[in-house]
């Protein structure tokens, strides 16, 4: 069975609440990714961008005891998790799971992903970005500016972890793809001032690939939630102009992969078919692979008739041309 994430937020241990935290804790040690590094993105929080006194919280929202779907909200120190390929080509991707600004499915739109990739060699780092309905006094800013100096930062550690810095893509889904299609198509805006030596490096992927992803804030084609979390209403003209993907797409702008479900029933397809017009006029190396069923929230887990064992393979051909990994 899969869980899409309309069932995975409507599922029985989502919806027991604190009940469940200590249960999703005591499980962390059997958890993918237990044990493993966290890089945190900042030597202090960004001026202005403290959140004092907030809590970290954990839910399962699997009913599945098979298949373990944990999201945290309240994340006050932004960090990365490491997965090390155990035979690194060189290659690297920044995986950025989605929620719907109120959550991080790090699991579900992370960590599985990433032991995937580290299968090609390719070594990952999964982002545990500040979410827009925590209550920041930037809710728009402060995902991009983490996505931003993750870039930095992964690049600045390049050597550490056997990576060539100019081979580092990313990949987001759904809210995360928001912040994917940011870099992709802003890589060079100033999402936050300068800390250290770091935020000289480029922000610049050498690839994305937004996965279902909510990408436009023009309430014509938008996720309905996506003004509400990130302006606190309706987004004015000014914001659709500046926080719309697919109307910043210059020249610059990284190649990109994209995969979307036609019944999707939360974030519709436009978000995706606009993006991919607006790379085309400006002649930007783009693929788009749209499935006719598989909802929002598939992810990389195999369902018969469904796209979640499929889109992985059209990605890794897709970034294996564009010399991600040989």
């Amino acid at each position: 069975m899969v869980l899409s994430r309309r069932d995975l937020v409507k599922s029985p241990l989502a919806l027991a609440g604190a009940s469940v935290i200590g249960m999703a804790e005591t499980a962390a040690a059997q958890a993918p990714g237990a044990g493993r590094e966290a890089i945190e993105l900042w030597p202090h929080p960004p001026a202005g961008q403290a959140h004092p006194g907030m809590t970290e919280v954990i839910e399962q929202t699997s009913s599945d005891p098979a298949y373990s779907s944990r999201r945290m909200k309240g994340i006050s120190r932004p960090r990365m998790v490491v997965f090390p390929a155990a035979a690194p080509n060189g290659g690297a991707m920044l995986i950025i799971p989605g929620g719907g600004f109120a959550w991080n499915y790090f699991e579900h739109e992370g960590y599985y992903l990433a032991e995937k990739l580290n299968q090609a060699g390719i070594t990952c780092f999964v982002l545990f970005y500040r979410l827009a309905q925590d209550g920041w006094t930037d809710p728009a800013g402060v995902g991009p500016a983490d996505a931003q100096r993750a870039m930095r930062v992964i690049r600045a550690e390049a050597a550490r972890f056997h990576i060539d810095p100019a081979r580092l893509g990313v990949m987001g889904f759904s809210a995360g793809g928001f912040l994917t299609a940011q870099l992709a198509t802003r890589h060079e805006a100033a999402f936050y001032a300068p800390v250290d030596a770091r935020d000289t490096l480029s922000a610049r992927p050498l690839l994305a690939a937004p996965i279902y992803p909510v990408q436009t804030v023009d309430p014509a084609y938008a996720y309905e939630g996506v003004a509400p979390s990130l302006f606190g209403g309706k987004a004015t003209a000014a914001d659709i102009r500046t926080w719309s993907p697919d109307r910043n797409v210059t020249a610059s702008a990284a190649p990109t992969f994209l995969t979307h479900a036609e019944d999707d029933g939360l974030v519709p397809v436009a978000n995706t078919t606009r993006l991919r017009d607006a790379l085309a006029a400006q002649k930007i190396t783009v693929e788009t692979h749209l499935f006719a069923k598989g909802g929002h929230g598939f992810g990389t887990r195999p369902d018969p008739g469904g796209p979640g064992g499929l889109w992985l393979p059209l990605f890794l051909n897709f970034a294996r041309g564009q010399k991600l990994f040989a």
